[in-house]
């Protein structure tokens, strides 16, 4: 059984290990490490949607 994930899932889940490894990797106190981790997240979040859009919006006028 694999598990098949989809673009937008395999983005979030990439977001999330990153943004761990950010948070840990660039911060000192474990308070600094979550808020920091959990702004990339969000970060990475706005960029996914963002990306989405500039691409259903390129596709749409190309189609044109």
């Amino acid at each position: 059984m694999a598990i098949q994930l989809t673009h937008f899932s395999a983005a979030v889940v990439f977001a999330i290990f990153a943004s761990i490894v950010f948070g840990i990797t660039q911060k000192n106190t474990k308070e600094e490490m979550m808020r920091y981790g959990a702004y990339c997240f969000a970060l990475f979040l706005i960029g996914i949607v963002a990306a989405g859009w500039a691409m259903a919006l390129l596709r749409h006028l190309a189609g044109r």
